[in-house]
């Protein structure tokens, strides 16, 4: 039997297989059916993970930080003499960021206030004019006590044939005159009156003092706001014409001014995203500046529209070749607390927000 082996091995060149290689086989097949099973159990595993992950919450990249801008502009017209600030200084409310050549303004202030003394002095010349104390009205009274006791006298010499028809007549016409007199002198009194007078919108003072008064009110509001000053804390951004000899035009922006404490983040939700969402709820926020800062936020308004809606050219889909397009509805989203990082507006972010929790 050796010998039979021994020409089996001479006649093949190899060896018979040992028999623990021919038991290894099987357990190398198993393991590989093994692995190719479990590549699929682990990737069906780590998808239902991924997917209950997912369940109450929907996540958007498509955000951006934004804070409330304030266009500040000079309510009256000048040169700008002095400026206060620059790009990206932080100011206070009130606090003075440029001033406008006030001359022009202390000018027309002056006008007003030598308008009202003017006013003023006609008022004490009013007062003391004779139209107002009655004297012509007491001379024409008896102009025509005299006229009357004329032309008494000459009627009586007329009837006793010592009188013409033309003294009569002459007698009457000095009568009329001197009663045309008394009215014209009462007729000046009652406008000195009325020139005195005071009327229901302001009661107490003279018209033209008023109207002196409120021009200089006027004035004084101008002059004062040659002084521009903050509405409000924030960041000033813009300030390009913020410079001394620059022409301003009122109501005309020249510098802007972002909220230091009215940042949000606006998140433009896919339409099919906003099923469970609701005022109110919980989201998370965290920035691609900031690696690692995870803010806190709740739901504050859901958009009244689509962005495509509010914009400048809205798509119009009454062509045939129309292909619908998932729209993004933008989300307030206020940040809870403040943030250990300043916000700056436009800062990419990412949002999600959880869905579970209802207020309903």
């Amino acid at each position: 039997m050796a010998d039979i082996d021994a020409q089996f091995e001479t006649s093949n060149g190899t060896e018979p297989p040992a028999a623990n290689e021919v038991n290894a086989r099987p357990r190398r097949n198993w393991r590989r059916l093994a692995l190719m099973l479990s590549v699929p159990f682990l990737l069906l595993v780590g998808a239902g993970i991924y997917w209950i992950g997912l369940i109450g919450k929907v996540s958007t990249d498509n955000a951006y930080v934004q804070a409330d801008k304030v266009s500040v502009s000079a309510e009256v017209g000048g040169r700008i003499v002095e400026t206060y600030v620059k790009e990206g200084d932080l100011v206070t409310a009130g606090q003075l960021l440029f001033r406008i050549d006030p001359e022009p303004y202390q000018l027309a202030l002056d006008e007003a206030q030598a308008d009202l003394a003017l006013a003023q002095a006609n008022v004490i010349a009013l007062s003391n004019s004779s139209d107002l104390a009655g004297v012509d009205i007491s001379a024409a009274r008896e102009d025509i006590a005299f006229a009357q006791s004329r032309l008494e006298r000459v009627s009586t010499l007329r009837d006793r044939g010592f009188s013409t028809k033309a003294d009569f007549e002459a007698a009457e016409h000095a009568v009329t005159q001197a009663r045309e007199g008394l009215r014209q002198a009462e007729a000046k009194q009652r406008e000195a009156r009325a020139k005195l007078a005071t009327a229901p919108a302001v009661p107490g003072e003279n018209p033209q003092v008023a109207r002196a008064r409120a021009r200089i009110a006027d004035a004084e509001l101008a002059l004062r706001r040659t002084e521009v000053r903050a509405p409000a804390p924030g960041q000033i951004a813009q300030a390009d014409r913020l410079l001394v000899g620059q022409q301003v035009v009122a109501n005309l922006p020249v510098v802007t001014l972002v909220k230091s404490d009215a940042s949000y983040v606006e998140a433009n939700f896919k339409e099919t995203d906003l099923t469970d969402m609701r005022e109110g709820q919980r989201a998370k926020v965290t920035l691609d500046a900031y690696p690692g800062l995870e803010l806190k936020g709740k739901v504050t308004s859901i958009g009244a529209g689509t962005g495509s809606e509010f914009s400048v050219l809205p798509a119009q889909n009454a062509t045939g070749n129309w292909v619908k397009v998932t729209q993004r509805v933008p989300v307030k989203i206020e940040i809870e607390g403040k943030s250990p990082r300043r916000l700056i507006a436009g800062l990419s972010a990412d949002v999600t927000v959880y869905t579970a929790d209802r207020d309903e």
